[in-house]
C-alpha cells in the first residue's frame, strides 16, 4: 500500500505491505521506494516491509527549511515507525540512506533490532578537502547536470538499464536536494551513533568502498562482506543475492 503521512518537514511517502517482524528500507541520495522493490516483494512473503521516500526525494515533499543534515533525515525514520506502530524494527539503508538509518539507530538503539547497511557512506569529515571541495563547488556552477550525471555514471556499475533508471531519477530529483544531501555527507560523522548502537550490524560493501574512513573501518570495525562486480548500487545489480545476504542476517 502506497501513502504519504504528516513527516516533520512535510508529507512522506510510504510503501508499506506484508505481515509479520517489520523491515524498514531508506534509499539513497537521489533515490527513491522503487530502489528496494526487489527486497519488499521478497520479504513481504513471510514479513512486513515498508519503505519511505525520505524528504525531498520521490513523492515525498521537500523541507521548507531545506534541512538534509543527515540527523535531520533521521527523523523522518522516526515519523514513519511511530506513524505505523513500528515499536521494534529491523532497518536497513543503502548510501546516504546507510548513514540516516545509523543516525537513526545511534539515536534510538532500543527500537530496532537489526541494522543492515549497504555500500553506506563513511565519515565525510575524514574525506580529502581537496577531492570534495573541487566537486561540491562544481555542482554550484553551471557545469552541475555534466558533473552530478558524469560522477553517477562512474559509480552505477556495468548494467546500462540500471544506469538508465538511476540517471531518471537523479534527474526527477530537486538539485537542491542533491546538493544539500551531498554537503550533508561531506559534514557527516557516523562514529557517536556506531558508538552507541551495539545491536546486530551488518555492512555489504563493494571493493571500491574501502578507505580508512568507510563507515565498516571505523573504530573497532563492523562485520562486512564484500559483493564483487557490481556497481554502487548493489541491491539493483544483484537484487537476489542481497535478498540471500539479507535473509540469512535477518535470521540471526
Amino acid at each position: 500500500m502506497s501513502r504519504r503521512i504528516a513527516g516533520p518537514a512535510g508529507k512522506l511517502a510510504i510503501d508499506d505491505g506484508g505481515q509479520g517482524h517489520p523491515v524498514l528500507f531508506v534509499h539513497s541520495l537521489a533515490g527513491n521506494t522503487s530502489h528496494w522493490s526487489a527486497q519488499l516483494d521478497h520479504l513481504r512473503k513471510t514479513r512486513r516491509a515498508v519503505a519511505l521516500d525520505l524528504r525531498g526525494h520521490g513523492r515525498s515533499e521537500a523541507p521548507g527549511n531545506g534541512d538534509y543534515a543527515i540527523e535531520a533525515l533521521a527523523a523522518d525514520i522516526g515519523m514513519v515507525a511511530d506513524a505505523l506502530g513500528l515499536e521494534r524494527f529491523a532497518l536497513v539503508g543503502h548510501s546516504m540512506g546507510a548513514g540516516v538509518a545509523l543516525a537513526y539507530a545511534g539515536a534510538h538503539p532500543e527500537r530496532l533490532t537489526h541494522l543492515f547497511v549497504a555500500d553506506p557512506i563513511g565519515d565525510g569529515t575524514q574525506t580529502p578537502e581537496a577531492e570534495v571541495s573541487p566537486f561540491l563547488q562544481a555542482l554550484d556552477s553551471p557545469a552541475y547536470v555534466e558533473v552530478i550525471e558524469g560522477y553517477w555514471s562512474s559509480i552505477a556499475g556495468p548494467n546500462g538499464a540500471v544506469l538508465e533508471r538511476l540517471l531518471r531519477d537523479l534527474r526527477e530529483t530537486p538539485r537542491e536536494t542533491v546538493v544539500r544531501g551531498l554537503h550533508a555527507v561531506r559534514d557527516f560523522d557516523p562514529n557517536p551513533a556506531l558508538a552507541r548502537f551495539r545491536g546486530p550490524t551488518l555492512a555489504v560493501v563493494t571493493p571500491a568502498n574501502d578507505y580508512p574512513y568507510s563507515m565498516h573501518r571505523l573504530g573497532p570495525g563492523l562485520p562486512h562482506l564484500v559483493v564483487e562486480g557490481t556497481g554502487h548500487w548493489l541491491q539493483l545489480d544483484r537484487p537476489a543475492e542481497i535478498n540471500r545476504i539479507l535473509d540469512r542476517f535477518l535470521k540471526e
